[in-house]
């Protein structure tokens, strides 16, 4: 067994898959270690698990093996779930798409009444970013030393505020706030604590049973992987920043047993059906044209999902960067093909290897 490396025993290659699966193994070969932090790498094609393998060692102290159950923060990717948790509520009639800041909290600043939930879900409400604010708040101040904030933290700054980048809904922006406060919409309306939400509407149900919305004090991640940063002097953990205690934005810590019954749901429409989710699967516009990015780029978003056509293919993915980890999720719904990436490094940028891999499936 080479060092660093665990395939789970059920995805087992039969010898025409053989091939693909050697070659799917040389994207990451140089991951393989027994001292150094990896990543964990899926692939599913026609809603059957074909590659699931650790590569490096989940803590640098412990140096145990990155494995199917290792937990990543998700970070970013965090953000589908969050997207889906109040598609929930709207579809329970709790909720509603066209809902403002202040219809949600009435002691919001007035900008808050032309900011809507669904400009929060596509980034287009303009939001000041909650980084840049507590930057601000903390001059000069490493970020060690800086008390780390939580959803409802930001939505405290927020209502310190009394602008946006841009009128709400005539930009695209990634937006971390609008997220944060979509978690503390969530709690608004359905009177349960965000993490609880998620745990009895989400991964309950989906039997999704190590994923959790880590809170510091209030539960532990099992099996959990460490984050890490590589320096001249060799690696370093640095596992949480002043930012990392937010859920709604990026705290859903999972593996990739779990991930594959996430995509099992979005692939059966088990919580939502089709015709619900086409609302989250329909990029965004801006005065009825394509959005771009602040500087220009071409972007297109649905509801905590990147849309876009690969190579002809159609395609929704996220990636996720945080202090410590780098993760990706990249679907291919007509071609069958899911590969994920949950990297516990940041010297590397998963969607990279994921679409190399995705290469060798796509025709």
């Amino acid at each position: 067994m080479v060092l660093g490396m665990f395939c789970l025993a059920a995805v087992v290659p039969n010898a025409a898959d053989s091939g693909m699966d050697s070659k799917i193994d040389a994207v990451f070969s140089q991951f393989r270690s027994d001292r150094e932090p990896g990543m964990a790498v899926l692939v599913v094609k026609d809603g059957k698990k074909v590659f699931e393998r650790g590569y490096g060692v989940r803590g640098i102290r412990t140096r145990e093996k990155i494995d199917a159950r290792t937990n990543f923060r998700l970070a970013s990717v965090s953000k589908q779930f969050t997207a889906m948790a109040v598609m929930l509520l709207v579809h329970e009639k709790k909720l509603a798409f066209s809902d403002t800041l202040t219809d949600i909290f009435p002691g919001f600043p007035e900008y808050g009444k032309q900011i809507t939930i669904r400009q929060m879900l596509t980034h287009t409400s303009g939001l000041l970013a909650y980084e840049d604010l507590m930057a601000k708040q903390y001059p000069g101040i490493p970020d060690e030393q800086i008390p780390q904030i939580h959803d409802a933290g930001v939505l405290d700054l927020l209502k310190q505020e009394k602008t946006t980048k841009f009128v709400p809904g005539t930009a695209w922006d990634y937006s971390n706030s609008g997220y944060c406060l979509l978690a503390m919409v969530v709690e608004k309306r359905s009177g349960k604590s965000f993490g609880q939400f998620l745990q009895e509407r989400i991964f309950v149900p989906l039997k999704m049973d190590h994923t959790l919305a880590y809170e510091k004090g209030k539960n532990e991640v099992s099996n959990r992987a460490y984050g890490n940063t590589k320096s001249d002097a060799g690696w370093k953990e640095t596992d949480q920043s002043s930012t990392s205690a937010t859920l709604g934005d990026g705290g859903i810590y999972t593996s990739l047993e779990d991930m594959a019954k996430w995509d099992e749901a979005l692939r059966n429409h088990t919580l939502l059906s089709e015709k619900e989710m086409e609302v989250a699967l329909t990029p965004v516009t801006v005065n009825g044209k394509p959005t771009v990015e602040p500087n220009g780029k071409p972007v297109s978003y649905g509801f905590g999902w990147f849309l876009d056509s690969y190579k002809g293919h159609e395609h929704m993915w996220h990636y996720g960067e945080t202090m410590g980890f780098r993760t990706t999720i990249q679907r291919f719904p007509k071609d069958g093909l899911t590969v994920v990436v949950l990297a516990n490094r940041v010297d590397l940028v998963p969607a990279e290897y994921a679409l190399r891999v995705a290469d060798l499936y796509l025709k």
